[in-house]
């Protein structure tokens, strides 16, 4: 990822290398004779906390395990949520979170960013902000959302998934809009037990595309979190449960109503957990605000509506086995129009500002 990033208040600002850029600069840079890290040896990298490296990147031109929205049967998130054997596989390949982070960035809602940077502003005593990025895999919060905001940031970035983590220190900013210094480390566990107290300190909440993939329980125990630690969340492309392909084809409604009850599988929210959100964090007494933050989708996205598809559909077969032939002669079609780039897609999410009560009392 070479693109730089622009800000009002700095402009030009250069991105960090994504996961495929960092992995192939220190491939380019090892020794001849240097060994590649396996699962369970450390790579400190420069400025940050040493952290553990889980294993090699998917092979180039392979399907990318657990990319789109649904995973492999029975997969669970990234970002460990609940009790699970510390053994189990990821959901989402660093080569899935590369290619959808473009079309994360141009997403996300920037009108939610004016409260946010006045609540920040405005906090009593603070030279700097720290911030808790959760389920961050590689980082591509940190990589939109420091550069645009003011002052020094400490990232506290929390994932299952060591490998991802590796990605999100190396390839996390360095310089705040204003040029102020921004810092990270990283912390391996379950987000799901988060407390006021282990947020103790925090200026700030973040999270992009998690709201989904939690339950009831999980979300309402996050707003009891912020809520008790004082600090706002900024929760990000959330799935809303609404797609738009053009042109129409009259499995598009079928595919997408078997896709959201698959998201709704072992209690998992899906599009229903921006409203569940809203509700949680207002009944904890935060001022909520939602804005849409739709994928666009088009020739030049052509990889990932790719990819998506794959994942979308194959959901759908899934909860409805019965769709499986009708789904494939859809896929195969659909894919065709992608690769001619005829197929324009809408991918609708939510992102949801809540800004709760100050600690203390403070307005």
């Amino acid at each position: 990822m070479t693109n730089p990033a622009t800000t009002q208040q700095s402009g030009t600002i250069p991105t960090q290398p994504g996961p495929r850029g960092v992995a192939e600069q220190q491939e380019a840079a090892k020794p001849a004779d240097a060994t590649a890290p396996k699962p369970g040896d450390t790579v400190a990298a420069p400025g940050h906390a040493v952290i553990a490296w889980a294993g090699d990147a998917v092979p180039a031109g392979a399907v990318i395990p657990g990319a789109g929205p649904s995973g492999t049967p029975g997969s669970r998130p990234t970002v460990k949520l609940r009790e699970a054997d510390p053994d189990d596989p990821p959901r989402y390949a660093p080569e899935w979170l590369e290619l959808r982070e473009p079309a994360d960035a141009a997403a996300r809602a920037h009108d939610l960013l004016d409260p946010l940077r006045i609540r920040l502003a405005n906090l009593p005593g603070k030279s700097g902000v720290a911030i808790h990025d959760l389920g961050c895999g590689t980082g591509s919060m940190g990589r939109w959302l420091a550069p645009r905001l003011d002052g020094a940031q400490h990232w506290v970035l929390h994932d299952r998934d060591p490998y991802l983590l590796h990605f999100a220190a190396v390839a996390s900013p360095r310089s705040a809009a204003d040029g102020s210094r921004v810092s990270v480390e990283t912390r391996r566990g379950d987000v799901a037990r988060l407390t006021p107290d282990a947020l103790k300190g925090a200026s700030l909440v973040t999270a992009s595309a998690l709201l989904d993939v939690l339950t009831r329980d999980e979300i309402d125990a996050l707003a009891a979190a912020c809520a008790g630690a004082g600090c706002p969340a900024l929760l990000t492309l959330s799935v809303a449960g609404r797609v738009e392909l053009t042109p129409s084809h009259p499995l598009d409604t079928e595919i997408a109503q078997a896709f959201n009850e698959h998201q709704r599988r072992d209690g998992l929210l899906g599009p229903d957990a921006v409203t569940a959100a809203a509700e949680a964090f207002s009944e904890q007494g935060a001022t909520v605000r939602l804005h849409p933050s739709p994928w666009r989708l088009g020739p030049e996205q052509a990889a990932l509506t790719e990819q998506w598809l794959r994942g979308w559909v194959g959901a759908a077969v899934e909860e409805r086995p019965d769709l499986r032939d009708r789904a494939d002669a859809y896929l195969t079609e659909r894919l065709a129009a992608c690769a001619a780039g005829q197929l324009h897609v809408i991918v609708h999410h939510t992102d949801l500002l809540a800004l709760s009560r100050p600690a203390g009392g403070a307005s």
